[in-house]
């Protein structure tokens, strides 16, 4: 597919994500009902929010692959960057991190996504919180702007990496860093997971090898690049069915190739 299509296979899943209030409470993961991604149907997530300060239930739709703001760095003050801000939690914690002084902004690419998080936002007393629409790869957002960027299993929806980062360093302040949760692979995929859009929502087939990964940020500019929490997501075998033939499944078993969530930071 090209890239034009596979965002509009993320809008369109995302969208509909967005009008489900009560999706993914029992299950978390990139996906994990029927009713918005066809017959993906597996959990990938684990780190748990309920106890992090500024957690907002309403706010999760349990669609991150880690806890960004852990590692983050954030300070009070802070001027800071959520990409891909969905209904708004990682927003809501950070804004607690920030206080009154700083300023969190949320960009997303679903317009159902930032009407969810504003409705969200109307509920709390949050004065200092913005959400935006707009593409990652192109962010109507101005140079130099941002002390800490954040994401939460996003970065690997984006088509075109290079330029994704490439504009994460460039709404940086000087001496700004990002803290990322993201998918990565390991080894290679078959190109049935690969070319599948539905697994696009389920955080796979547009996930790029680790060490690649590493490369492309590096290849920005970024420095002092550190992993900070690794673990492998495994997709149920009923799961993969639904997209590799018995002699296709047998050789990704066998070939090692492993799907993990990572948590990183890096600096500009």
């Amino acid at each position: 597919m090209k890239a034009e299509d596979l965002k509009l296979v993320v809008k369109e899943k995302y969208g509909a994500i967005a009008g489900q209030s009560s999706l993914l409470k029992q299950q978390q993961g990139c996906c994990g009902t029927s009713g918005c991604c066809g017959e993906l149907e597996f959990s990938m997530i684990g780190d748990e929010y309920t106890s992090v300060a500024g957690y907002n239930p309403d706010a999760d739709l349990g669609l991150g692959c880690g806890l960004p703001t852990e590692f983050a760095g954030i300070k009070p003050g802070d001027n800071v960057l959520d990409l891909g801000s969905g209904a708004g939690n990682d927003c809501f914690i950070a804004r607690t991190i920030v206080g009154e002084t700083g300023k969190v902004t949320g960009l997303d690419f679903t317009e159902e996504m930032i009407r969810k998080a504003q409705q969200n936002l109307s509920k709390t007393s949050f004065k200092n919180i913005e959400f935006i629409q707009g593409d990652i790869e192109e962010m109507p957002l101005p140079d130099n702007s941002f002390d800490v960027v954040i994401s939460n299993c996003v970065l690997n929806l984006v088509p075109d990496k290079q330029k994704a980062f490439s504009e994460i360093f460039r709404v940086l302040k000087p001496g700004g860093h990002f803290c990322i949760s993201d998918v990565v692979t390991s080894g290679t995929l078959p190109e049935g997971l690969k070319e599948a859009a539905e697994m696009y929502t389920g955080c796979v087939s547009g996930a790029t090898e680790k060490q690649e990964y590493l490369k492309i940020i590096k290849k920005q500019g970024f420095s002092h690049v550190e992993i900070h929490k690794e673990k492998p997501i495994v997709i149920p075998e009923k799961v993969l069915a639904g997209y590799l033939n018995e002699s296709e499944l047998n050789q990704f078993k066998n070939a090692g190739a492993g799907i993990y969530s990572i948590t990183l930071t890096a600096k500009k």
